[in-house]
């Protein structure tokens, strides 16, 4: 079993002030296959002081110094690749193929990006007479969600660590195993002591800690929006910097004369992704009426396709979280058009749902309105594009969303009329060097690329002579 004892404080692993321990479940099997401490308030006190301590140190180093120390992490996570995705498929049961690809690949490619961002040579700004200059914003705290266990971790302690500051992050309790194993990494690829802490804990003590802490000048979180309200109310009183990455409820968008086979395969699809368990994916599919039964029939076939590819849920409550949703969905008058309640298979009784899709979903419906964070596609029609776009911006939040056209250039309109911060048009990949975030109830800041490096730093106008 992967029985985690200690924080990792100041360079050294360190036993928490509580004898407390949170036991880590298997979402496939329910079986027990770790634990970890659950820290106090106390343990988030040492780690921001250990933080302080070395943050001016790190802050004066060179550039190619940072470089040098995210290469050599580089190194050490592709030569445990395996191992990372299996402890990621363990703790929060992704299929260990899409682990290996998406929650240990794009990390990978995530720290490659920023070793070379430090090593590009930057000219001197000026305004004017002023100097204009960048600094760390000063010692970070990093509250990580369960969904994406390394990738939300790297998005958020690399670009802090390559700006020059220091860090204490805090995993979910659900899915502290790849983290820990991270961090054993990261000390052995040099890291200076204080530079990187981890407190393993629940968000109610340790995260509520972390975000009111006088001595952290940044928090960076990514979750609901409800917890992301919480954070930025425990940080208001020191007025630090806030970083939020929250829910969505986003929205792909299919004109009359888009490839409709390719537009709802790719649809369905990437609203499944991680088992549906995913900030930025596309839980509504909004689409001509005139193309209603087509869009069904694809939508109905892609969905008998891939779920048998799809890893569980990843507790139990989540598993009764979304069966509550399709339940909802089926008594506010929704079609059912594939999937339902139950499980689809689940020999070890694992936390595994239905791909479900429903159609003839109407805009005030729960199932259209609230993130559900699992497998589930609401379908709506529209007559013309306006109405679709005003379907697509009708919601709270806006992470993410989707355009199929004919045209890529009628894409492109219709794109910069959604009200969120990231379009993919015509099924386009995810950039990594792109800014990732929201509007609205979906947060503020952005992570990835320069984008993501400038949020951890402050700038300063020095006036010359």
């Amino acid at each position: 079993m992967n029985e985690i004892t200690a924080n990792y404080i100041g360079g050294q692993w360190t036993a928490p002030t509580t004898a407390e321990t949170h036991l880590v479940v298997d979402p496939a099997t329910h079986e027990v296959v770790g634990s970890a401490p659950m820290s106090s308030a106390e343990d988030v006190d040492r780690a921001v002081a250990a933080a302080r301590a070395a943050f001016p140190a790190w802050a004066a180093t060179a550039p190619s110094d940072r470089a040098d120390l995210l290469k050599t992490l580089n190194e050490l996570i592709r030569g445990h690749a395996t191992e990372l995705a299996r402890l990621v498929q363990l703790e929060m049961g992704a299929p260990f193929e899409f682990a290996f690809s998406e929650h240990v690949g794009t990390p990978i490619a995530i720290i490659d990006d920023y070793v070379g961002q430090l090593g590009r040579e930057s000219e001197p700004e000026y305004v004017g007479s002023s100097l204009i200059v960048h600094e760390p914003v000063g010692v970070v705290a990093a509250i990580l969600p369960w969904n994406y266990p390394l990738y939300q971790l790297v998005a958020k302690i690399v670009p802090a660590i390559a700006a020059g500051c220091t860090v204490v992050a805090k995993p979910s309790e659900l899915t502290p195993l790849a983290t820990h194993r991270f961090t054993e990494l990261l000390e052995k690829a040099g890291v200076p002591a204080g530079v990187f802490n981890l407190v393993f804990g629940s968000g109610a003590v340790v995260g509520a800690a972390m975000s009111a802490h006088p001595d952290v000048d940044m928090v960076s979180f990514t979750g609901s929006t409800r917890a992301g309200a919480l954070v930025s109310a425990a940080a208001a009183p020191t007025v630090k910097r806030v970083t939020l990455e929250l829910g969505g409820k986003s929205a792909s968008v299919i004109t009359p004369d888009a490839d409709l086979d390719a537009a709802v395969t790719a649809s369905v699809q990437y609203c499944m992704t991680n088992a549906g368990q995913c900030c930025n994916a596309w839980t509504r599919l909004i689409a001509p009426r005139a193309q209603r039964d087509a869009v069904t029939r694809i939508a109905r076939r892609v969905a008998a396709e891939i779920e048998p590819e799809l890893g569980p849920l990843v507790s139990p409550q989540q598993y009764d979280r979304v069966q509550g949703y399709i339940q909802a969905g089926v008594e506010q008058g929704a079609t059912l058009v594939a999937g339902g309640l139950g499980h689809p298979h689940d020999p070890a009784g694992g936390n595994y749902a239905r791909v479900t899709v429903f159609g003839d979903v109407e805009p005030h419906m729960t199932i259209a309105r609230e993130e559900i964070f699992g497998p589930v596609l609401a379908i709506t029609y529209y007559d013309t594009i306006e109405e679709a776009i005003r379907l697509a911006n009708d919601t709270a939040y806006g992470l993410h969303g989707g355009v199929w056209a004919g045209d890529v250039e009628d894409g492109i309109a219709i794109a910069r009329q959604l009200r969120t911060g990231q379009v993919d048009v015509n099924g386009a990949a995810f950039n990594i060097r792109a800014p990732f975030g929201g509007y609205k109830q979906s947060g503020n800041g952005r992570e990835l690329g320069p984008y993501g490096l400038d949020e951890f730093l402050e700038t300063k106008a020095i006036q010359l002579p």
